[in-house]
């Protein structure tokens, strides 16, 4: 009987040791290991920061220690680091949604958008206000105009802004007002009650790429209140340079890829677009002469033939 109990304990000496040492290294915190699998499709788990080695052994019996120790490790830490989400990816801390109608819409498009918090924490906190209490915002200062008539007009203005100052700028009876087929769509331009309010500065900074559904502003004060949503997957979108990645749809890609497909005001197509309105960023917000029927290109070209309105907006 001895003889038998010597024979088998050296037959499966190594199997027992690679069991014993498998099952120490998946005691050690989990974050010191990192799951390797070979071509042969072989599971072996190493640690770091112990330098413990596993032999790889050949044949039956070896397969059954590599399974019983992948199995303990499972058990022990979870899914192993290879299956986990891409840690480079960008953290999704909150969540906004718009809905869009058109005219020939018998319900709203809602699209879900997910805000990177900690690669764009001021830009998340003011699309946050945006969608619901409204973004605090001060009134520009009143201009003086050359005829009276301006002035009169100005004066109206500013007065009417300095009597709902206190209420913060939303994207209340906002629009859809431009967009270019798989490059941009230019969401949220705000209703005319908030014309006359100082631009946000979207100062955050990150070297996120841009792909199909980021949501991104441009950076500075003067792109107005609006986002962009990139409707294709172009990584090498002109965007890049002008704007800063905030977030992305994470529900309602389908609604993105059809106003892609909505017609616009394309009347200069054979026209040197970014040359005639300014520069290659072209402007996020539309001026106040485009409101007053200004038949200038940059008010007019890309403009959605049908109107695109936000009808509710909200955090999730």
């Amino acid at each position: 009987f001895l003889f038998v109990v010597l024979l088998l304990m050296r037959l499966f000496f190594s199997e027992f040791l690679t069991v014993l040492v498998y099952i120490i290294a998946a005691a050690v915190p989990c974050g010191a290991f990192t799951t390797v699998v070979d071509p042969a499709g072989s599971t072996a788990v190493a640690s770091s920061s112990t330098s413990l080695q596993a032999t790889n052994l050949k044949g039956r019996r070896n397969l059954l220690a590599d399974s019983f120790a992948a199995w303990t490790t499972i058990a022990l830490c979870g899914i192993p680091n290879s299956a986990a989400a891409d840690s480079s990816s960008p953290e999704i801390t909150d969540k906004i949604y718009v809905d869009i109608k058109a005219p020939t819409d018998a319900e709203p498009r809602r699209i879900v958008i997910g805000l990177y918090g900690k690669e764009a924490p001021k830009s998340t906190e003011m699309l946050k206000q945006l969608v619901s209490t409204g973004m605090p915002s001060r009134c520009k200062p009143l201009g003086t105009r050359l005829l009276q008539k301006e002035q009169l007009e100005a004066n109206k203005v500013y007065n009417a802004c300095i009597e709902n100052e206190s209420k913060g700028v939303t994207y209340e009876y906002g629009t859809i007002w431009r967009i270019i087929k798989d490059y941009r769509i230019d969401v949220g331009t705000v209703s005319g009650k908030f014309i006359a309010r100082e631009f946000p500065n979207w100062d955050d900074s990150n070297s996120l790429p841009h792909k199909l559904g980021s949501v991104s502003v441009q950076k500075g004060n003067e792109s107005g209140y609006g986002f962009v949503i990139q409707p294709s997957e172009n990584q090498n979108s002109p965007l890049q340079s002008t704007n800063v990645v905030v977030g992305e749809v994470v529900e309602g890609l389908d609604t993105v890829a059809k106003l892609n497909d909505t017609p616009v005001v394309t009347s200069s197509k054979a026209v040197n677009y970014m040359a005639l309105t300014g520069s290659d960023g072209m402007r996020d917000a539309p001026s106040r002469s485009c409101r007053y029927g200004s038949g200038n290109l940059y008010c007019n070209e890309f403009k959605p033939l049908q109107k695109l309105s936000i009808v509710s907006t909200g955090v999730l």
